[in-house]
């Protein structure tokens, strides 16, 4: 499943990348722009546009799109997980937060003059965007990140995995 968010959800989109989904994100895109993208990538448009939503509805029922109601990114989230039904669990930390780029192993070694002494000598396992270069590793942060999504999702978390059709409000 692919989204791409209009300029009013960069935290969602933000926070969607870190559950491990493709979501383009492009501040300085107009409606039309967002909507190309969105048919022409078979991408599903997440937006807080009515007016956007009520004047490209024909094109835009192609590929989905979702109509959030709040101002608070971690309802959007929520409401999201909750419409797509979104695995929350098995997805995590694939893609760069700050670009949607996918996110790939890489040898300790490799990272040594790129990341700070004490963290390099702290841990093993890095991770590196394969779009950006941006290098990522398991520290209090990650931790952090998961406690907060686990606690947000909790009542998604309780029901399992949940596999439904993407649909049209």
């Amino acid at each position: 499943m692919r989204f791409v968010a209009d300029v009013m959800l960069g935290k969602l989109a933000r926070w969607l990348r870190i559950l491990g989904y493709d979501v383009a994100y492009d501040p300085n895109a107009d409606d039309e722009q967002l909507v190309q993208q969105a048919v022409s990538e078979k991408r599903i448009l997440l937006t807080k546009d009515r007016h956007l939503v009520e004047r490209w509805r024909k094109k835009l029922r192609l590929n989905g799109y979702l109509l959030l109601t709040s101002d608070d990114w971690r309802e959007q989230l929520k409401q999201t997980v909750a419409h797509f039904g979104l695995d929350i669990h098995n997805r995590r930390h694939t893609r760069c937060p700050d670009c949607n780029g996918i996110l790939k192993e890489v040898a300790k070694e490799a990272v040594r003059y790129r990341v700070p002494f004490f963290v390099f000598t702290q841990h093993d396992h890095f991770v590196q965007c394969s779009q950006c270069g941006k290098i990522y590793w398991a520290g209090s942060h990650y931790e952090r990140m998961n406690a907060a999504l686990d606690e947000l999702l909790r009542d998604e978390l309780s029901k399992g995995e949940n596999a439904n059709e993407v649909d049209n409000p």
